[in-house]
């Protein structure tokens, strides 16, 4: 099958099968989107949600976090996992907001990236579900579920598999596909027992096929 084929067949059967698909975790602006994607790295985002209602009444924006300590964010996220690293991490977050963004977060991939904590995931994964900009987070669920349908070929690192993606997916529908990958890795297609059974677009996957 062609590749553009492929996409074709893999965008209308989600178009048509999960019009809705949104981030799981929890949040009300941007500042909260931000926070909760640094805390959910290898953490669950059922975690995540159980988290961050305490942490944000305590630090309803970049300013009070800023001026907060370690070890006080700490005493929030211990249940979560890495939390010295996201300590440290979200108090210099919030201070480089305050410094350089007047408290306010930034809407494009360059500049999410200037803050602590902030890689080019994280940086997607904000500009894409708080501002619906057209970029693809490649997370381990994106990875390996674009290279199993066969969306990606030998992509040797997330931002291969990313160049692959955006290639073929139209813009506007980019952070919608971004969800559509996860849930679709979370729920079906997972990493040690993907459940072919369930899945609609086994007609198109290379990995299907090859079991077949």
């Amino acid at each position: 099958m062609l590749l553009e084929n492929k996409y074709r067949y893999f965008i209308e059967y989600f178009e048509e099968n999960m019009p809705v698909a949104e981030s799981e975790l929890n949040f009300e602006n941007p500042y909260q989107l931000i926070v909760a994607v640094v805390l959910s790295a290898q953490c669950t985002d059922k975690r995540v949600n159980m988290t961050t209602p305490a942490f944000f009444e305590r630090f309803p924006d970049a300013e009070t976090l800023s001026k907060s300590s370690v070890e006080e964010i700490y005493s929030y996220i211990k249940s979560i996992s890495y939390p010295n690293n996201k300590s440290k991490n979200l108090l210099g977050l919030a201070k480089s907001l305050v410094l350089n963004f007047n408290g306010v977060v930034p809407d494009n991939v360059d500049d999410l990236q200037t803050l602590p904590g902030v890689g080019r995931k994280t940086a997607n994964v904000v500009a894409s579900v708080a501002f619906n900009k057209p970029a693809m987070a490649v997370d381990t669920h994106v990875f390996r579920v674009s290279a199993r349908i066969g969306l990606t070929r030998n992509a040797k690192n997330p931002l291969d598999a990313e160049k692959q993606l955006i290639k073929y997916i139209p813009e506007d529908i980019i952070p919608k596909a971004h969800h559509w990958l996860i849930l679709h890795g979370r729920y079906v297609c997972k990493a040690r027992k993907p459940e072919c059974d369930k899945c609609g677009v086994k007609n198109i996957c290379d990995y299907h096929q090859s079991k077949s």
